[in-house]
């Protein structure tokens, strides 16, 4: 490839004032939603729940986090980015059925209905379930 004298030209008047790269977009607005000297997120996103009840205790905790250093504070949003993280099987159904229901109320939805549903369709019932058992059943002595 050979560069013609003209645009030879055109790139030594070029200044280097014109050749600096603005920052992104999206870099400054990060940067504005940060406060001096912190990293802007420590709390990894949680990822998808798959419906598996023994993992849901940990999913459940991470994605708290998750929304809290990032400080998402409506429910409605909260609740979306809940479930955008529910995939597959039945929670997969479970997020479209709750997705419908969002788009056809005008209202906000309550928070902590939402946490107790999500809860008891998901959470591990067994261990409950068990600890009742041992309860139940415990014998001191002979």
């Amino acid at each position: 490839m050979q560069i013609t004298e003209e645009a030879s030209d055109e790139y030594e008047q070029t200044t280097t004032e014109e050749m600096s790269v603005a920052p992104a977009p999206a870099a400054v607005a990060d940067s504005e939603n940060v406060q001096v000297g912190l990293p802007k997120n420590m709390v990894p996103d949680p990822g998808w729940f798959d419906g598996d009840q023994m993992k849901f205790k940990d999913w459940w905790r991470g994605i708290r986090l998750f929304l809290k250093s990032n400080r998402v504070l409506k429910t409605d949003d909260r609740i979306t980015a809940i479930l955008a993280r529910l995939r597959g099987g039945v929670v997969g159904i479970y997020a479209q059925k709750k997705l419908d229901e969002l788009d056809e109320e005008l209202e906000t939805q309550d928070w902590d209905d939402f946490v107790k549903e999500l809860k008891m369709t998901f959470s591990d019932k067994s261990k409950a379930a068990d600890a009742k058992w041992k309860i139940k059943t415990f014998k001191q002595g002979k």
